[in-house]
């Protein structure tokens, strides 16, 4: 790392050494709160030095109190991969979390197309989302977190959470608002293949009733998958379930497919 030089008012203190004795720990990231803490240095002499290091492109902000480390590799992006610090983010945010829909997707394979935007599964009220020209952090708030669905990947800075291939997919048919049914379909298409019958039904049967239909109607029709399609019909075939619009946006009108009680009132084309 290139030496860098800022004068403060604290002059014992190495803010070089200090950027650099974090990365050497596989730590790349730090709050205000930390500085404060553990160096006992004032606000006055971080908020200096910090931005002569942002401008020195030595570190970057994500949000208020919250700064990364910039890698050799990231300095010319000014920005650093998520995985580096997402789990020290909802650390300091005091969220539990999981990496989910869309770059969830892409980390157990489904990656067809590379995600422009990361979403952060966390409780309510959410953090507000973060959206500039170098990053897309979306924070989506639920109720409970399932911990049957929830997995740890390693990375370079450590482990951080993120949902498994069968909650991911009752994930984006919550949020097929947000990606339309053909993306959704087209994740699928890739994403059923890393997903596995028995970790499918303890999500399902926490699921609603609704999504069990729709993910077995395309897991059956455009996936081909009829081991995992019919370990969510031998959930809902003993329920009386009614009849539901293959799309929440369109009107309730086109054929009927009986065995999921799915309104086809769209059609579904896919990508691939």
């Amino acid at each position: 790392m290139e030496h860098i030089k800022i004068m403060t008012e604290n002059k014992n203190f190495d803010w070089n050494e200090f950027l650099h004795n974090r990365m050497a720990v596989g730590q790349y990231s730090f709050t205000v709160n930390e500085l404060t803490d553990e160096f006992h240095l004032t606000e006055k002499v971080i908020f200096q030095a910090l931005n002569r290091l942002i401008k020195k492109r030595a570190i970057a902000k994500i949000r208020q109190g919250f700064y990364v480390v910039l890698t050799p590799d990231s300095v010319k992006s000014g920005i650093l991969s998520i995985y580096l610090y997402i789990d020290d983010l909802m650390k300091s945010l005091g969220k539990p979390y999981y990496l989910g829909l869309l770059g969830a997707a892409a980390l157990h394979g489904a990656a067809h197309q590379a995600p422009m935007a990361n979403y952060i599964i966390t409780f309510n009220p959410v953090p507000r989302n973060i959206i500039n020209e170098k990053m897309k952090l979306y924070f989506i708030g639920k109720k409970e977190l399932l911990a049957e669905g929830i997995v740890q990947k390693k990375g370079q800075a450590g482990y951080f959470n993120v949902s498994s291939p069968e909650l991911t997919a009752f994930d984006l048919l919550d949020q097929i608002r947000r990606f339309g049914l053909n993306h959704i379909t087209t994740v699928l298409q890739e994403l059923h293949e890393v997903m596995k019958g028995v970790a499918l039904k303890r999500i399902a049967i926490l699921n609603n009733t609704a999504n069990i239909q729709r993910l077995g109607y395309i897991l059956e029709n455009f996936c081909e998958n009829q081991k995992l399609a019919a370990v969510l019909y031998n959930i809902i075939e003993q329920k009386k379930i009614s009849y539901l619009p293959l799309s929440p946006v369109q009107k309730r009108v086109g054929k009927h497919d009986n065995k999921w009680k799915i309104i086809i009132n769209t059609e579904i084309d896919p990508d691939l």
